[in-house]
């Protein structure tokens, strides 16, 4: 009995313990990040005009640590060419390198060493770009997705946003209504409604918007929606837990068994009649 009870309270230490390490590892993959873009005009001019644009990471979770962040920029355009279309990163020492991939429409400008920041709490990580287009250009559409990743390739946050891009001198008719494809403009707007900022897009059907290509697929942290590291830490603890809960409850049952047949005759001997001494009975002479 004793011997049993001791196994139980093992099996039961050693399920709290891998549950709470599950739980622990998890953690930090909780941490959550979030990505801005600014210096980002109503419109891009093509010409001469060179803009300078920003994409700002931080961490909104306190708790967190500090890590390395690598900067990838998917271009994406409509209505032009790509090498209508100059951009680089830069840094307060120049210019920064790039490894660029392209496929169709679709451009992913990504760092080749990881950014001299180092994102922490209340402490942010800037990327800047300079795009510019060629005076060439009449009207078109172009898609910014700023993605932020850290020293293994996971993706923190993404913020995309689309700016038309007009002709120098041209005065542009319509712009065309954002949306999740890269489909077709539909009717032009109003011009008042054209001088407002254009809604943000993803940016996630394209060839090549996947992950940086220095090391293959990212392994999305703080994206909404969709089964996480988080979920499936906490569903494994859930497992864990459950399955140590049942074992429990099984040896629990099994040794009020073994107590019950220690205490209960065996089932042979309940209907035997133990001899009696009859006091009555004549002594012999």
């Amino acid at each position: 009995m004793v011997i049993v009870w001791r196994y139980v309270l093992r099996l039961g230490a050693l399920v709290v313990g891998v549950a709470g390490a599950v739980l622990t590892l998890a953690a930090p993959a909780q941490a959550a990040f979030a990505t801005e873009m600014s210096g980002l005009p109503a419109r891009f001019t093509a010409g001469d005009q060179v803009r300078t644009i920003s994409a700002v990471v931080s961490q909104t979770d306190r708790r967190g640590g500090c890590a390395k962040v690598r900067w990838s920029m998917v271009l994406r355009v409509q209505g032009i060419r790509l090498d209508q279309v100059k951009m680089d990163r830069v840094e307060e020492t120049g210019d920064f390198p790039l490894e660029i991939r392209t496929e169709g429409d679709v451009a992913r400008l990504t760092d080749r060493q990881l950014d001299p920041g180092t994102l922490c709490p209340g402490r942010t990580v800037t990327a800047r770009y300079r795009v510019a287009f060629d005076k060439d250009v009449t009207q078109g559409r172009v898609t910014l997705a700023a993605e932020a990743y850290d020293a293994d390739l996971r993706l923190l946050a993404r913020q995309t946003a689309t700016r038309s891009v007009v002709g120098a001198g041209v005065r542009p008719t319509g712009s065309p209504t954002p949306s999740a494809t890269p489909a077709e403009p539909s009717d032009p707007p109003s011009e008042a409604v054209e001088e407002s900022a254009p809604a943000e897009e993803p940016v996630a059907d394209g060839p090549v918007d996947v992950a940086p290509p220095a090391a293959g697929a990212g392994r999305p942290v703080s994206q909404t929606g969709g089964f996480g590291v988080v979920q499936a830490a906490f569903l494994l603890g859930g497992l864990l837990l459950s399955l140590g809960v049942g074992l429990l409850l099984r040896l629990r049952h099994l040794t009020r068994a073994a107590t019950a047949v220690e205490d209960d005759p065996p089932v042979d001997r309940l209907w035997e009649r133990q001899a009696t001494v009859d006091p009555w009975r004549p002594a012999r002479r």
